[in-house]
């Protein structure tokens, strides 16, 4: 691979990362703020928010983990770029159609969907 394909996949890396991270932490310290804030009731119990911050938080850290050596540490970015944030995508719009999320939830799956495309997009273009 090639210094801008590797660096490029480190950017990747250290975005996901922080988005993640941003996610995590409201969601870990202020869950009942965060459901509000997105129209949604508070989550019940908020160990489910919890433990959702703690997931986004191990995905987070994965990713500047990746980011130290991203073409060795492609299988990571592939499953959390890619699997992990286009499934959760895709929930977000099927939970929408079918139970009638709140329409800011769309957000997350805007987000979630776009850097899993550009996470796919930029794995293939470097060879995998």
């Amino acid at each position: 691979m090639n210094g801008r394909g590797t660096s490029r996949l480190r950017a990747l890396a250290l975005v996901s990362g922080v988005y993640d991270l941003l996610i995590a932490l409201p969601m870990l310290f202020m869950s009942s703020t965060m459901a509000r804030l997105f129209g949604s009731p508070p989550p019940m119990p908020p160990l489910n928010a919890e433990l959702n911050g703690v997931f986004t938080l191990a995905l987070g850290v994965g990713y500047f983990w990746a980011a130290a050596r991203p073409h060795e540490r492609r299988g990571y970015l592939w499953i959390a770029g890619v699997l992990a944030k286009g499934l959760g995508a895709a929930l977000f719009v099927l939970d929408h159609l079918a139970r009638s999320s709140p329409a800011p939830f769309l957000l997350f799956a805007a987000t979630d969907g776009t850097l899993a495309v550009v996470s796919a997009w930029l794995l293939l273009r470097a060879g995998d």
